[in-house]
């Protein structure tokens, strides 16, 4: 799967399980690790649980497995490592203190939003 696309999917799952805030940062022009990376917030730490537990297990049912995968055991920063696409989901406390967003300042930032559904007036 490209980057790009591995990133969206990502970002899908990760609203699928209500995450917050979520963005899509573009690293390659610049010296960094990795082409993207997903960040996205949690209220709780069964929260963030399940937003990595279906970001992981939904990527595997299109056959892409992290590479690694760490954070589960404390639950307040969870790194999800794709290689070409790392995925951070954070407490509402510790995305604030690490402010990655901040870090990458120079970097495009897309900001994703769910799909509203239809149905109303």
């Amino acid at each position: 799967m490209a980057p790009k696309a591995l990133a969206r999917a990502c970002t899908r799952l990760a609203l699928e399980k209500k995450a917050e805030d979520v963005v899509i940062i573009d690293l390659r022009r610049f010296n960094a690790p990795t082409d993207y990376f997903v960040i996205c917030s949690a209220s709780t730490e069964k929260h963030v649980r399940a937003v990595a537990d279906n970001i992981v297990e939904g990527m595997k049912k299109k056959e892409t497995r992290a590479w690694h995968v760490e954070g589960y055991s404390v639950a307040r920063w969870i790194l999800i490592d794709y290689v070409n696409v790392v995925v951070h989901v954070f407490n509402d406390v510790t995305r604030k203190f690490y402010s990655l967003e901040t870090l990458w300042g120079d970097a495009p930032i897309e900001e994703i939003r769910p799909r509203v559904r239809g149905g109303g007036k």
